[in-house]
């Protein structure tokens, strides 16, 4: 896992980067079969982490796993630690809606609930007991995705109204609305035209000073523009991971190197 602790793309020995997040031993089993297996596995603070690998890999139950996402699905099994800020999240005295509220998840089929924008920014830090001005954390998080300039500050707007890419931004102002620590997206720019594409690399970029950034992606080239560090995996195990610069043109593993150049049977 040290690996992880190295300057983003150079390959040489940097600062070291306190871990927000830290998987250790991380096994799933969905009725009895592994989808991921004894993942160990840092999350520094102010980085952003990719996770690569082909489809059934095991990164979105990876990014499922480090929420206590998967507990949700009655088959599902899992073994290991998960530690944020130094607190094991699996403890039987945990809540799991607490973890979810300081760990933000943005799932590749997350939706958007009916009605206005403002009503889908709102829903979280009302649940949560907010008691400041919902208006203006509504301004401040859709200002960070970029979005207020765009819808004209018009909060009542149906967010149904808006294209894919405004969407899949707002889903992340939604989470971003209760304060995360660490932010969790699975495929964030799949299916989008290439502007929008680029404005949610964009945003991942901005958000990293503030938040632990985890990218899940089958996109090798948004991997490699966006992220510090890259973990690969494959058929639920952790391949290799490093500085990005190295895991993307000097991998130490064979697997990573056939799947980077696409020489996977």
């Amino acid at each position: 896992m040290s690996d992880a602790l190295h300057d983003p793309g150079t390959g040489t020995p940097g600062p070291p980067a306190t871990p927000v997040l830290s998987a250790t031993g991380l096994t799933v089993r969905f009725g009895g079969r592994p989808a991921l297996a004894d993942v160990s596995l840092d999350f520094p603070r102010g980085r952003i982490v990719a996770l690569i690998g082909p489809s059934g890999s095991g990164k979105t139950t990876l990014l499922r796993a480090l929420c206590r996402m998967n507990e949700l699905i009655p088959a599902a099994v899992t073994t290991g630690s998960v530690r944020f800020e130094g607190a094991e999240l699996y403890a039987p005295e945990v809540d799991p809606a607490e973890v979810r509220r300081r760990i933000g998840v943005v799932l590749r089929e997350s939706a958007l609930f009916p009605g206005s924008i403002f009503h889908n920014v709102a829903f979280g830090p009302r649940a949560s007991g907010f008691a400041g001005d919902l208006h203006a954390l509504a301004e401040e998080v859709l200002a960070a995705v970029g979005l207020w300039a765009e819808v004209g500050g018009d909060l009542d707007l149906p967010a149904s109204a808006l294209s894919a890419g405004q969407r899949r931004r707002l889903c992340i102002a939604r989470t971003l609305a209760v304060r995360p620590r660490v932010l969790l997206l699975d495929e964030p720019a799949s299916a989008l035209d290439p502007v929008a594409a680029a404005r949610i690399e964009s945003l991942i970029h901005s958000l990293a000073g503030d938040v632990a950034v985890v990218v899940a992606t089958s996109d090798l080239r948004l991997a490699a523009r966006v992220s510090d560090v890259t973990a690969h995996l494959d058929r639920g195990e952790l391949v290799e991971c490093g500085p990005t610069g190295t895991v993307f043109t000097n991998p130490r593993s064979k697997r990573t190197e056939a799947y980077l150049t696409g020489r996977i049977p």
